[in-house]
């Protein structure tokens, strides 16, 4: 069976750059409307893309203050999608910290149910002081501890789905998805994920990361084959190199530099109170990786850029269009192609959870001009050959729930937690 590509579009309100909401002819408040979302979903199945994606968090952030939020209930669109297509996949991201295993399991189960097998759960850890002050908690749990209850919380979740004997899945279990790149998300993702979405700047760190997680599903009883990894990929495209360049110094112009700077201090816990945008970011102020808080993967990619590069302060939040941190490819549809090409092809990703720079008309140039580029070269599907999101990933129907879970090995002497 020929190989092709896996691809989901992340529809992340106005888009993933901090502008995005502020680009000519677009409607800033447009995601705070259902028709948003189901019309970039048929789109999405229109193109035969294996899933549409809706990142989430328990909170309103104060960042809201400078661009659209991500603020209505993820199940709650994708049932509304569910009704307005046949096909495509429904991904939803729920916290593992902020949840009941038992209500979402019933939630997600159902909304699997009546799509007919379409849906996939990412499973996050929810970092940030905001979070927890939501749930009445003074901080956020320590970093060990929420990937520690993200597995047993899982574990509880897919047990309840495998108990189901009234309205099953279609799909044998919905997929579960899991992003993270710290250590601790690492082994997370080898232990439950089924689709792996990462964040990479770099092809050979991205083809390591990638083998670890199959190496370390082969460690946890399950085969390399049972993993998909889905690196994020943000696309700026033109018609000519100059008109995609042109959209992306425009999107540079309208970041707003306030939302940059509350967003990148945030990922490194570091106030930016009085740094000019043509001085460099104090390296001093910096820990390793492992020890910081919050999401150790973007603070990862972030310090490895400052290590390398150094860059002023403002050049830093333009290539980051905010503190994104995901890769940016910017170019005609064939240059972008032959970045996916390439990728995809040395073994660095399975496919893409596509992030489009504005929505929804980079979403629409994605759809009309680069995947008829894709499968002009052989590395797109033309037509689904399956009904549910398993079979578009071409992941296997789970039989009896995946024992390995329960054999998580603890620290010595750790009693096993009670997931409330």
């Amino acid at each position: 069976m020929t190989r092709h590509l896996h691809i989901n579009v992340n529809i992340l309100n106005a888009g993933v750059f901090g502008g995005s909401w502020r680009y000519p002819g677009t409607d800033g408040l447009a995601s705070y409307t259902v028709e948003h979302y189901t019309s970039i979903a048929k789109k999405a199945e229109e193109a035969k893309l294996d899933a549409v994606f809706l990142a989430d968090g328990p909170v309103v952030e104060p960042l809201v203050r400078h661009r659209p939020g991500n603020n209505l209930e993820p199940t709650t669109v994708l049932a509304r999608i569910a009704a307005r297509t046949e096909r495509i996949g429904l991904i939803g991201t729920l916290s593992s910290s902020y949840n009941d295993p038992a209500e979402l399991a019933r939630r997600v189960g159902d909304l699997d149910h009546l799509s007919g097998g379409r849906v996939g759960w990412n499973v996050v850890t929810t970092a940030g002081a905001a979070a927890a002050r939501n749930f009445g908690r003074a901080d956020e749990p320590e970093h060990t501890l929420r990937y520690r209850r993200a597995a047993e919380f899982t574990e509880r979740v897919i047990a309840h789905w495998a108990e189901r004997s009234t309205f099953p899945s279609p799909q044998g279990l919905p997929v579960v998805v899991q992003a993270g790149g710290s250590g601790d998300g690492r082994r997370l993702a080898s232990q439950v994920a089924e689709v792996v979405f990462s964040a990479d700047q770099d092809i050979d760190h991205a083809t390591a990361f990638r083998a670890e997680i199959r190496a370390g599903a082969v460690a946890f009883g399950r085969r390399p084959e049972d993993v998909v990894v889905l690196p994020g990929l943000s696309t700026v495209l033109g018609s000519t190199e100059e008109e995609a360049r042109s959209r992306r110094a425009t999107l540079d112009e309208i970041l707003p530099d306030a939302y940059a700077r509350s967003r990148l201090s945030g990922q490194l816990g570091i106030s930016l109170e009085g740094l000019r945008d043509d001085e460099p970011l104090p390296r001093e102020l910096l820990v390793e990786p492992d020890e910081a808080g919050g999401s150790q993967t973007f603070y990862r990619i972030v310090k490895a850029i400052i290590d390398r590069e150094n860059p002023p302060l403002g050049r830093l939040l333009r290539r980051l269009s905010g503190g994104g941190g995901h890769r940016i490819v910017v170019g005609t549809p064939e240059q972008v192609a032959d970045d996916i090409q390439l990728w995809f092809e040395r073994g660095a990703a399975d496919g893409f959870n596509v992030m489009p720079d504005v929505l929804p008309s980079g979403f629409d140039d994605f759809a009309d001009h680069l995947i008829p580029e894709l499968r002009r070269r052989g590395l797109f599907r033309r037509d689904y050959d399956d009904t549910t999101l398993r079979g578009h990933l071409g992941l296997r129907t789970p039989g009896r729930p995946r024992r390995h879970l329960a054999a998580v090995p603890k620290p010595a002497g750790q009693a096993r937690r009670k997931t409330p």
